[in-house]
């Protein structure tokens, strides 16, 4: 079942080769014709250049335009990239082996460094595309300058077959369906937490008691998946119950050693599909050129449908049932979605936003933590007693959770040098507009606005923008988790909010960032109560997913990582993050 609308980028393509091939010789053919102009063996050639001269005239003409403009507003043009080959192919493709084979984004900081400057138009293929780390630049964008960008359709169409009409792919107000469902009742359900806690936990303590490893990774991402399962749909999908991946496993997908099962053939379906978006992204316009006859995500996107359809016709029978009933409850918000409408794609697309939003991201968040728990085993030591000091060993309340300041802490660094969306884009109107010049620069930026034209995408990394040491200090690359407990490096931040913004800000600000810190921060209590040491296992880490020894020889936190970050849409850690866990008491106890 392929997918219905996958000829969106199709035709946009066709578009674009008939405006770009075709017209030109047709007009040139045309005026020739009227003038009676015979070429003759000269044809082929005038047509060929016909081609080219049209596209250098537009692009000098479009340059012209924004020169203008950008006088016209005060403003200058965003510093553009410049390489050495038309098109700036040569720089192109480096950055596309940097993205793929480097450490995580430092391809696109490298490029921000040569040029000194946080905001850049990399004029791929003569093509406007902004880049950005710039704290005022995207504070603009995501809040005081909201209504002059929206997602836009490049977005859309790149993402159209896997998340259609959903939340995360759409503008205006789709997030009203949702925000019912995370009042604070809802979101401090901790009874269901409790439930996908222990048995995540009683996955991890057969494996402690044999030292065995685990992919955490993958575990995180069960747990999360089947708590967010009863949470929106009031149904458990089980995937604790299922087959875990074995250590150095062969069969290596993106995110970790998959599994043979329904479950391995779900995730591997859903990741494949963020990893093709990401290629994707990383194309640019030009992605459906490779993809004109054969769509990539067709048959992932067919293996999701097989999961979600059937949970989407079931509540449409059980929820025709229960009107005709008169039965009434407390409705899911799979319930609530099908007291809206009956049609399958919408409510599918709905589900598989807040799936992949409350799947990903706690599940990367919780990831990361329990790596910096392994590589700094005083934080880990501090947290616990913290967590003893308010907790004991009984299950958090919520008027707990508000209490641990250091649990805080942790997550909050943690999410400050791994957000889970470390990349994200906006596109502008079809309005030209300028982006304010930034408080902190590189030396040779100027202080004039920069303009941005009009419907151009723009990319911003908040990963790159947490740990810029202009905003966060020379330790920006440390895990140091002080920083948001000493006032006076704290005074960073709440001086100037918009630096840290892993749940993004302004009016598309996560509506379930609360829902993901107190899931996260009742998991981390119950592992600490459970487990005291936390020591990876580079042993049972498949061996492509280690991280170059170059790296040790690199800056920041490439130097120190003993993991591979790698991002596709989400961020996660290539191969998993295999681990021991030990009990309190253990071998492995805390000195």
């Amino acid at each position: 079942m392929a997918y219905e609308n996958n000829a969106n980028f199709r035709l946009r393509i066709a578009r674009d080769i008939l405006r770009l091939v075709f017209v030109p010789p047709l007009a040139l053919f045309i005026s020739v014709h009227v003038a009676r102009i015979r070429l003759g063996w000269w044809a082929p050639a005038a047509y060929t250049l016909s081609i080219v001269l049209a596209a250098v005239s537009r692009v000098q003409y479009t340059d012209m335009v924004q020169r203008r403009e950008a006088k016209q507003f005060g403003a200058r043009l965003i510093p553009r990239v410049v390489g050495k080959w038309p098109g700036n192919i040569d720089v192109m493709l480096k950055l596309k082996k940097g993205l793929s084979n480097g450490y995580i984004y430092q391809a696109y900081l490298e490029l921000f460094e040569e040029y000194q400057c946080t905001t850049l138009n990399t004029r791929f293929l003569w093509m406007d595309t902004i880049i950005s780390m710039d704290q005022e630049h995207c504070k603009y964008v995501l809040a005081t300058g909201f209504n002059h960008f929206w997602r836009g359709t490049a977005q859309r169409e790149r993402l159209e077959s896997f998340l259609g009409d959903g939340i995360f792919n759409r503008d205006g107000d789709h997030r009203t369906l949702a925000r019912p469902f995370f009042t604070r009742d809802r979101i401090s359900d901790f009874d269901l937490f409790e439930r996908y806690t222990s048995r995540t936990l009683a996955i991890l303590s057969e494996k402690a008691t044999s030292n065995q490893p685990i992919d955490l990774q993958d575990l995180y991402a069960r747990f999360t998946i089947d708590a967010a399962s009863e949470f929106l749909f009031g149904k458990n999908l089980d995937t604790l119950s299922g087959k875990l991946p074995q250590p150095a496993s062969a069969a290596l997908h993106e995110r970790g050693s998959t599994t043979d099962d329904a479950w391995g053939t779900f995730a591997k379906a859903f990741e494949t599909l963020q990893h093709i978006n990401t290629l994707r992204a990383r194309m640019g316009l030009i992605w459906p050129i490779f993809e004109l006859f054969d769509d990539k995500t067709a048959p992932y996107v067919d293996t999701i449908r097989q999961w979600v359809d059937p949970l989407v016709r079931e509540a449409l029978e059980d929820n025709a049932a229960a009107k005709q009933a008169g039965n009434l409850g407390e409705k899911t918000f799979l319930q609530h979605l099908v007291d809206s409408t009956e049609d399958i794609g919408m409510i599918r697309d709905q589900l598989l936003n807040m799936l992949l939003a409350a799947r990903d991201t706690t599940s990367c968040l919780l990831t990361y933590v329990t790596y910096f728990l392994a590589l700094h085993p005083d934080v880990a030591e501090k947290l616990r007693k913290e967590v003893d000091e308010v907790c004991g060993d009984r299950p958090p309340t919520y008027e707990n959770i508000k209490k641990l300041k250091y649990m805080k802490a942790v997550i909050d660094e943690t999410l400050r040098l791994f957000p889970p969306v470390p990349l994200n884009q906006r596109q502008s109107r079809p309005l030209s507009c300028t982006l304010p010049a930034p408080d902190r620069t590189f030396p040779l930026e100027s202080q004039k606005p920069l303009y941005m034209p009009k419907s151009t995408i723009f990319i911003y990394s908040t990963l790159l923008m947490q740990r810029n040491k202009e905003l966060w200090g020379h330790d920006a690359d440390n895990f140091d988790p002080e920083r948001w407990l000493d006032p006076k490096r704290l005074s960073r931040y709440t001086s100037n909010p918009m630096m840290f913004t892993p749940f993004s800000a302004g009016p598309r600000i996560c509506i379930g960032q609360n829902y993901a810190y107190n899931e996260a921060s009742y998991f981390l209590v119950r592992l600490l109560q459970n487990f005291s040491t936390f020591k990876l296992a580079p042993d049972a880490q498949p061996s492509p997913s280690l991280p170059p020894a170059e790296w040790k020889a690199g800056r920041g936190r490439m130097a120190v990582e003993q993991v591979r970050p790698e991002a596709a849409m989400t961020l996660f850690i290539k191969g998993g993050l295999w681990a021991r866990l030990g009990k309190p008491g253990s071998s492995g106890e805390f000195p």
